[in-house]
């Protein structure tokens, strides 16, 4: 059978389940990576998983949010994160070295490999024919035990590419443009897989923007083939012999196919506040910048930041504006220092920031109050900036590049105009790039090298919650919500909460605050209750405390008119039964009203029951469903995952290796 790149990945890593739409299935994972502040839970669930090492080929953890270190609970973090690398045998990224989407491409990414990782960009290294694929933290560890990734079989849509990008477009408008024809919700099961004689003549670090921003699409991955270009960067990375020649057989049949003609487009925006709300660049000409950045995981590579230095060169950043670079890497900072592209743009008023993700999730450089910001970045969800009534825009390095020059939005095509002497800087490949693989990074700890003294805790890091079993039949609707409420709602990330992802206890106290600042105090004495939202509920990062926390405070069910697949999957994770309802009835529930699950719950769920009746206020009734594998029916009935993995452990069953093995 003639077969996609995806399904011959997925083919040679099929543990159990057949390639068809829908259905689940589960995976062998080559690599996983975390980061800091999804990776503490991860490492104390592996130690609940009572495992001696990890069992995939390799395991890479990051430094990367909250690399400036504002608080003792942060470098405590970051020490146990290295004593855990050292425990377990995983690589460990010193903090400042880099986002991990990045500093994983350069260093580890592989064609034909699987990798799974504990945040929603880990398709990143798609753009190399990895397939990679965002998951909770707990399926992490699950998988560094050496345990199957479950999901339901996507479908694999060809996003067919013609034509090359004209001046002043790039990849930024490429993922933009589908974002503005699929929305945000476009991608949900299915994975992108690019193709097309416009692909070919994309680069490596424009095809990986691409897959960065496949993300916010809502797919599971996305996917561009193999080819020269891919073996030249890998080559350039040292890492030659990582090169795999992967393709689409001739006759592969894809579930759809999205036609782009590159040609066509043009500098675009995500306006405030969703990165599928886009616009032609034009439409916003003349609205005053007083913040640009450019950097990030998604335009933070080397070759995205050397389009703003020649943009810049012998040229000022407006008196109005302040402009930041904030390299995805080290590598980055480092290639464009050697080059005096640095000292180039410092010289024209630019600030530099660490590698770090920082400013993407509102940690630094957090903009005035009314005012526009515009970003490189891959998000601009209301108060994600770090400041509630935030106006940021996405684009490309070229589009804030123009506006931090003009102090306002502006087309770059008229702004070249207007200075006849600006050139489209186009896309430079450097000519020395760092040693990759790891080992001889200073700034990469390999597991030869890590100090193995056991598990280094501070007084910050608490337990793992858990969950015995459940005994679910309702509550009050503590919390009705709208459509596509992300993680950042639920968990926001900014550095007041952030340095306590660690200890749940008191993360907790800051669930749904974006929602309702009084949801904790409520939940807590309410001792049991709902949420109700309506579609696209857990869009976003990857963050499993945005189910932890609900748990913890005791929310046993979530009626949604349809869930995000990471967040999904990790309700089920931590034992919250995440139940489907239409539009009608999300209408008429109302937030306090007492709902009532009749059936039985812990029966239906073990018997594999669909359709739950529940009674409002015993008044009127409706019928919510439970879409869940037998698999995720057990993970429920245990009370989450990591319950359900010991009790296998005991049992002698599958889940992660044993101890001993």
């Amino acid at each position: 059978m003639e077969q996609t790149i995806t399904e011959k990945i997925l083919g040679d890593h099929l543990v159990e389940g057949e390639l068809t739409p829908g259905e689940e299935i589960g995976i062998e994972i080559d690599q996983v990576l975390t980061q800091d502040t999804t990776g503490t839970m991860v490492w104390l669930q592996f130690e609940a998983l009572e495992m001696d090492e990890i069992q995939t080929e390799l395991a890479a953890q990051y430094c990367d949010h909250q690399t400036y270190q504002f608080d003792f609970k942060n470098t405590d973090d970051h020490r146990f994160l290295r004593s855990a690398a050292g425990t377990y045998g995983a690589y460990f990224s010193r903090p400042g070295n880099g986002i991990c989407h990045q500093v994983h491409k350069e260093n580890f990414a592989a064609p034909g490999k699987t990798l799974l990782g504990s945040d929603s960009h880990t398709p990143t290294p798609g753009g190399l024919g990895q397939l990679a694929i965002g998951a909770g933290g707990l399926d992490i560890a699950v998988a560094m035990g050496g345990g199957p990734y479950y999901v339901e079989m996507p479908e694999v849509v060809n996003v067919h590419l013609e034509g090359e990008l004209p001046e002043w477009a790039t990849a930024k408008d490429v993922a933009l443009h589908l974002l503005g024809e699929l929305t945000v919700k476009g991608g949900v099961g299915k994975i992108f897989e690019y193709t097309g004689p416009g692909a070919e003549k994309l680069s490596i670090p424009e095809r990986t923007t691409i897959t960065n921003l496949g993300t916010e699409l809502g797919a599971t991955s996305s996917i561009f083939a193999t080819d020269e270009k891919t073996r030249d960067w890998l080559a350039r990375q040292d890492r030659e012999g990582e090169y795999v020649d992967l393709q689409p057989d001739d006759d592969a049949k894809y579930a759809e196919t999205v036609e782009v003609d590159l040609n066509e487009l043009e500098p675009l925006v995500a306006a405030p506040s969703m990165p599928d709300n886009v616009a032609p660049v034009s439409e916003y000409e003349g609205t005053d910048v007083e913040q640009v950045i450019v950097g990030s995981c998604t335009n933070g590579a080397y070759e995205d930041i050397l389009p703003s230095a020649k943009m810049l060169e012998d040229r000022e950043v407006a008196k109005q504006t302040e402009m930041i670079v904030a390299p995805g890497s080290k590598q980055a900072s480092e290639m464009l220092a050697r080059e005096g592209w640095t000292a180039e743009m410092m010289a024209a008023g630019v600030n530099f920031s660490e590698a770090t993700c920082g400013a993407c999730i509102g940690i630094g450089h957090v903009p005035a109050s009314d005012s526009v910001s515009l970003r490189t970045f891959n998000r601009n969800f209301e108060g994600r900036s770090g400041i509630e009534d935030d106006s940021v825009f996405l684009c490309s390095p070229e589009v804030a590049t123009a506006a931090a020059i003009t102090g306002e939005i502006v087309d770059p095509r008229d702004l070249a105009d207007e200075l006849s002497e600006l050139e489209a800087p186009g896309l430079e490949m450097g000519t020395k790039y760092g040693p990759g693989m790891g080992e001889d990074d200073s700034d990469i700890i390999s597991p030869d090298e890590a100090i193995d003294d056991g598990l280094v805790k501070g007084p910050n890091i608490g337990d793992v919650p858990l969950k015995d079993g459940i005994d679910v039949d309702g509550g009050e609707a503590l919390l009705k919500m709208k459509d596509n409420i992300t993680t950042d709602h639920i968990i926001p990330a900014t550095a007041d909460i952030l340095k306590f992802r660690s200890n749940i206890e008191k993360l907790s106290e800051f669930t749904l605050s974006r929602v309702d600042d009084t949801f904790a105090e409520r939940a807590l004495a309410a001792d049991r209750g709902v949420l109700v939202a309506g579609e696209n509920y857990g869009q976003g990062s990857s963050r499993e405390h945005a189910a932890l926390c609900p748990m913890y405070l005791g929310i046993e069910a979530v009626f949604a008119q349809s869930f995000a697949r990471i967040h999904k999957a990790n309700l089920f994770n931590f034992g919250i039964v995440p139940l489907a309802i239409d539009e009608e009835t999300y209408e008429r529930i109302d937030q306090g009203d007492d709902i009532e699950i009749v059936d039985d719950v812990p029966a239906g769920v073990s018997s594999g029951q669909k359709e739950f009746a529940v009674s409002v206020n015993g008044e009127w009734e409706f019928t919510a469903d439970l879409d869940a594998s037998e698999r995720e029916r057990d993970i429920l009935a245990a009370g989450g995952k990591l319950s359900w993995v010991k009790r296998q452990h005991a049992d002698g069953g599958s889940g992660a290796a044993p101890a001993d093995d």
